[in-house]
């Protein structure tokens, strides 16, 4: 059987860097406001709603790369992921296009697939996207379909073969 295997890939040497994705710990939250400052507090009190799944992504050697928080919707029979930060080194919004490593967003959207298929849900995610730039991403490198998003931030979804083409990326 197929195992997930998520990596991330640095950019400096367009290597391939094994990653773990593991439950958030209040260190990860707190490390969100420590310099390097990232964008969001993780100890918010909307991140830190109880309806939220947050997990870290972390390099072997424990650095911290990524937080991401995403709310099980068995219900609507999808995953939303309601939240994905990089690191400041890697945030392209602080960074520009110097980012310490590639692939974050991707492996993320990949877990919440995973989620989604642990949950039964078929793999569906939906997420928001925060900037023009993100929305283009989503739609011409993922396949992600717009979803009315009722005047907030432009939604999508992720599903089928669009969904299974970012998920196999990381089976092995």
């Amino acid at each position: 059987m197929a195992k997930f295997v998520p990596f991330i890939i640095k950019t400096d040497g367009s290597q391939n860097i094994s990653v773990k994705i593991v439950r958030m710990k209040k260190s990860d939250a707190v490390q969100t406001e420590k310099e390097p400052v990232w964008q969001t507090s993780w100890l918010s009190d909307y991140i830190q709603d109880a309806a939220f799944e947050k997990y870290a992504l972390k390099t072997s050697d424990g650095e911290l790369v990524a937080l991401a928080a995403y709310e099980i919707l068995e219900n609507d029979v999808m995953v939303h992921i309601t939240y994905i930060e990089s690191q400041p080194e890697s945030n392209p919004t602080i960074v520009g296009h110097s980012k310490k490593y590639q692939g974050i967003g991707r492996v993320l959207i990949a877990y919440g697939i995973k989620l989604s298929i642990d949950h039964e849900c078929g793999g569906t995610v939906t997420f928001e996207a925060k900037v023009p730039e993100l929305a283009e991403h989503y739609v011409r490198d993922y396949g992600a379909c717009p979803l009315p998003s009722f005047g907030g931030a432009p939604r999508y979804e992720l599903s089928g073969e669009a969904a299974m083409n970012i998920f196999v990326t990381y089976l092995k």
